[in-house]
């Protein structure tokens, strides 16, 4: 038990006191003790409260006596006790914890500031009881509930004014108005006390003050959940005043709330009234065509078109389309449910819980509220808002600039790990560039081949019977890839682009509706019965542990020939565009043993150096293996003689050493995490004493063996804060993660290199 605010004169705690204020008590400190006037107050723990209570059975005086003490430093020069208010100081505000008890009078003797039955004692009892055990506090009951605070104010006299530090939504230095009301003229000493809590806070606070005839007194501050846009601007305005160092800001700005401003958004919502709204599990903002099923937004996006997946409820069966849809809608679900799962982790806008949609998909209609729409009908869903508007609406694309690049700037001052990006496309390519991409650390061959006539060339060679047909549809492919590859070296201007080998299970590229089975067998020159043979006879049970990686290169070797054909002449084409050197770095998937790393590095280094390229200072050229399987991660020491980098593929090496499909886990990672069995998603953030370990050990395998090799990362999981900060410790050169995270990368990094 000990003041805070006294009346008359300052506080001065002990570091162990100090260590003690939480919430309220944190910042009534801070202010009174800079100097500003503040509401006096006092500070009581619950293991005091208790020992006081037994005392008082024992019917003790030496703690009562401290206490009373205590009191009296809430009264002022005029000798007079004011009226009481008992509060709450949490960590952590929660809805449970009792309000402020106000107009408590104050005790007439000793006995009555311990007495339960009193005013005084009773509010105090009843705020520590409000806790319960755990609730609203962060720390374990069995240790920590005998550190609970409670306040005892003396009671501000004049009018009570609320106001923010700082403008919730663009940052800049209040005071600034909570809600829709403006704020009344407030005395100017206000100004001295925002820049105050603001500079001791650094973040946005909700501050309370008693304003009597002219004069303020300061009576509590609590954190406020701003805008990420605000947070920012305010995190730079702070440097600029001198308030942080540009390392303050690099540290202080939340990595996870810096991505919500990375997604396409609404230029303006004004003039347009939203139709529906649900929850906004997703952020960002979407246009396209209605779709109702998975195969009609793959086609969709085959034809480079944007759609939005509209279905009361989506599943693992819906993977694809939703991969393949620019934005989701479901009439059912919410934060936890599958497509809000699914659509963070692939960086799409949804919109969830829209209780006025209803979908019939066999008829392929939607009603929203009264209307009624068909597919090929438009709308434009805001993941973050959860609104739902009819017809396209115009879209700001995300860029770099402003606050967000100087804060990314700074923190590229500190970062020692470099940050790539997975693209297959020019354009997603020059987005990675624009946040900040310093390469390509994954470019998926097999993503190059979605529009149709490319894939009626790839099931081509699929289905091939036999090699000499296999070599013919090949060559079909070449200038395909040349092009793709040529435009991609280019756009990355010199900085290296990791391409990896052909590595799809081939299930993905085979027709599987009756309707597409029939144009692809048209389009191959095949009878229908004759294709649905040919499929039965290369369908697998479990594909994505089947015929797909190295495991195509080594059996089909014309399909390893015709990409390092098409890779090198890509090469050719870009380094006679350009000045730079083309930086390539191939690199084979799926492996599990040396020798199939050796049987494809000798085939890849005789094409490329038949192509006359590599006696050229304009070309730069490496090899590498995905590691994601654990046996290559315990025989990483025999493969990295073999290499120049690992790139763990940590999706499939999450699959793999869990034995669960990505895909269908959301059918119970959400169950497994509610009753404590996961406590995260291994999907979205790494698995560090499993999946980690064998990271770990493959590292340090592999150094061993070769101690020049590059380590990179280039699963969904570079794109995590949590993840990053533990990979950050395991001595990788790089990360790769989709465009839109490239940015949460590079802060996330400097963080951890801080």
């Amino acid at each position: 038990m000990f003041a805070i605010a006294p009346a008359i004169g300052k506080a001065n705690l002990s570091a162990s006191q100090l260590k003690l204020l939480s919430g309220k008590a944190r910042w009534i400190f801070r202010v009174g003790d800079a100097g500003f006037p503040t509401v006096p107050t006092i500070v009581l723990t619950r293991a005091a409260w208790d020992e006081l209570q037994a005392e008082r059975s024992r019917k003790e005086l030496r703690l009562r006596t401290h206490w009373v003490a205590c009191l009296f430093k809430l009264v002022g020069k005029d000798g007079v006790p004011p009226p009481l208010v008992v509060r709450t100081s949490a960590a952590l505000h929660n809805g449970g914890l009792m309000p402020a008890k106000l107009g408590i009078s104050a005790p007439a003797n000793p006995e009555d500031s311990v007495d339960p039955n009193r005013p005084l004692a009773k509010a105090i009892k009843n705020a520590f009881d409000s806790y319960g055990f755990g609730q609203g506090w962060t720390g374990r009951p069995d240790e920590d509930r005998g550190k609970q605070i409670v306040l005892v104010q003396a009671q501000a006299e004049g009018e009570i004014e609320q106001f923010l530090t700082r403008n919730g939504t663009t940052g800049v230095m209040g005071p600034a108005a909570m809600g829709s009301s403006p704020l009344p003229a407030l005395p100017e000493s206000i100004a001295a006390l925002v820049t105050l809590v603001d500079g001791k806070a650094g973040q946005h606070m909700a501050c309370s003050v008693a304003v009597r005839r002219g004069q303020v007194q300061f009576l509590s501050a609590r954190p406020f959940q701003a805008s990420p846009a605000a947070e920012l601007e305010a995190a730079v305005d702070r440097v600029n005043r001198k308030v942080w160092s540009a390392h303050n800001a690099v540290t202080r700005v939340d990595p996870a709330r810096l991505a919500q401003l990375l997604h396409p958004r609404l230029k303006s919502s004004d003039g347009n009234v939203p139709i529906a709204t649900g929850l906004g599990v997703s952020p960002g903002a979407a246009s396209g065509v209605i779709v109702f099923n998975p195969e009609d937004a793959a086609r969709l996006r085959a034809r480079g078109k944007n759609c939005i997946l509209v279905v009361n409820e989506t599943g693992p069966a819906d993977m694809e389309g939703m991969k393949a849809a620019t934005g989701i809608l479901t009439a059912r679900g919410g934060m936890s449910s599958h497509a809000g799962v699914i659509a963070r982790i692939t960086g799409k806008p949804c919109v969830a819980g829209v209780r006025t949609l209803s979908v019939d998909s066999a008829e392929m209609i939607c009603r929203i509220g009264t209307r009624e729409f068909r597919s090929g009908d438009r709308l434009t869903i805001d993941g973050t808002d959860g609104r739902v508007y009819a017809g396209t609406l115009a879209l700001a694309q995300p860029h770099i600039g402003g606050a967000i690049g100087t804060l990314l700037g700074w923190s590229d001052a500190t970062r020692k790990i470099a940050v790539r990006t997975n693209a297959e496309t020019v354009e997603s390519a020059n987005t990675a560039l624009s946040f900040g991409a310093e390469g390509i650390g994954l470019a998926r061959s097999e993503h190059m081949f979605f529009s149709p006539e490319r894939m009626v060339a790839l099931r081509r060679m699929i289905l091939s019977e036999d090699e000499d047909d296999r070599s013919r549809a090949v060559d079909g492919l070449v200038d395909f890839q040349t092009g793709d590859y040529s435009a991609l070296f280019s756009a990355m201007k010199g900085l290296p682009v990791t391409v990896r080998l052909f590595d799809p299970p081939l299930h993905e590229f085979l027709p599987r509706t009756e309707e597409d089975i029939e144009e692809t067998a048209a389009s191959l020159g095949l009878a229908v019965r004759a294709l649905r043979q040919r499929l039965d006879r290369i369908a697998e049970v479990n594909p994505m542990l089947g015929h797909r990686g190295v495991r195509l290169a080594i059996t089909y070797p014309e399909i390893l020939s015709m990409q390092m054909q098409a890779i090198m002449a890509g090469v050719r084409a870009a380094s006679e565009r350009q000045a730079e050197p083309v930086a390539v770095e191939v690199m084979v998937p799926f492996v599990s043993t040396a020798s199939e790393v050796a049987f494809v590095r000798e085939r890849m280094n005789t094409i490329a150096a038949n192509s006359g390229l590599l006696r050229s200072e304009k070309v730069k050229m490496a090899f590498g293996t995905m590691i994601e399987l654990p046996r290559a991660c315990l025989r990483a020491g025999d493969i990295a003689n073999m290499v120049d980098f690992f790139s763990f593929g940590t999706n499939d090496l999450t699959q793999t050493t869990f034995g669960i499909s990505r895909d269908d886990a959301p059918t119970f990672l959400a169950a497994y995490q509610r009753k404590g069995i996961y406590e995260r998603d291994p999907f979205v953030t790494i698995d560090e004493k499993g999946v980690g370990e064998l990271i770990s050990i493959a590292i340090q395998r592999g150094r061993a063996a070769n101690p020049r090799l590059k380590i990179g990362i280039c699963g969904e999981h570079a794109g995590d804060p949590t993840s990053l900060k533990f990979f950050s410790g395991l001595g990788v050169d790089y990360v790769s993660c989709s465009p839109y995270r490239v940015p949460v990368a590079r802060l996330t990094l400097a963080q951890a290199s801080a």
